[in-house]
């Protein structure tokens, strides 16, 4: 486009508005295009206190509440989305289906581990402060991208004996997917927010000794979290169980 020349008279706004062009340009270019396509600035990492601890050595019970904290997360999987409105059913199950996972399904990662695909994206073993995951506070704290992104979780649940009928309770901010020992057991979708056992799954049965819960939350323009937890025969949280990453 062509602009005629003007001439400007004293006390115009020309040099301001000149200077305020230039900072306009250098912010643009000083913002990395996130996976929401809208501009964020990545700043450096700030780490993850208060939010997560690395995770201790040996096997840990849920939290009295029954919520499981130990987990590996994987560092935000970049995905296009610039509001949650589109998460319907078959959108999240095509997102979120196991042959997305990043690595073979079933199997827990190392600590510190890359994940297949592109880029360079680590598994981290973390114990949660909150019984809520802050996936936010994750990719904040690592300086990844915070919108518009999926995050994978895996963690191994050890049960003293075959425990039937049991449910498992989810809760995630937005739409999220879970599976015990390669079965579905819980779809959440639609634009959610997170609350505590938002929805509970069929009955299902935990088998004595290991068995691996693995999830994935998917988000556009949202403060990713979760929260999970399993409730016995009559609604009550179990607390006899343990929970590591190995």
């Amino acid at each position: 486009m062509r602009y005629k020349s003007r001439k400007w008279g004293t006390g115009c706004r020309a040099p301001q508005v000149a200077a305020t062009l230039l900072l306009l340009a250098l912010a643009t270019s000083a913002q990395g295009q996130t996976a929401g396509m809208v501009e964020e600035a990545l700043p450096p990492p700030t780490g993850l206190a208060p939010y997560f601890d690395k995770a201790a050595t040996g096997p840990i019970a849920p939290d009295p509440d029954g919520f499981l904290r130990r987990w590996m997360l994987l560092e935000p999987v970049t995905k296009p989305n610039r509001t949650n409105t589109g998460f319907t059913s078959r959108y999240v199950r095509e997102a979120l289906a196991p042959n997305q996972y990043p690595g073979k399904f079933g199997e827990v990662p190392r600590d510190g581990a890359l994940a297949r695909g592109p880029g360079e994206l680590r598994w981290h073993a973390l114990d949660s402060s909150l019984f809520d995951v802050k996936l936010f506070k994750l990719a904040q704290g690592l300086g990844k991208p915070t919108y518009g992104v999926i995050f994978w979780a895996v963690t191994v649940v050890n049960s003293p004996r075959e425990l039937r009928n049991v449910r498992l309770a989810v809760g995630s901010n937005s739409a999220s997917r879970w599976w015990l020992n390669g079965e579905e057991a819980a779809g959440l979708f639609g634009d959610r927010r997170m609350v505590m056992d938002d929805v509970v799954s069929r009955p299902i049965t935990l088998q004595k000794g290991r068995n691996v819960l693995q999830g994935a939350v998917i988000n556009g323009p949202g403060l990713s979290d979760f929260c999970v937890r399993f409730l016995d025969e009559s609604g009550q949280p179990i607390r006899d169980i343990t929970i590591d990453v190995k």
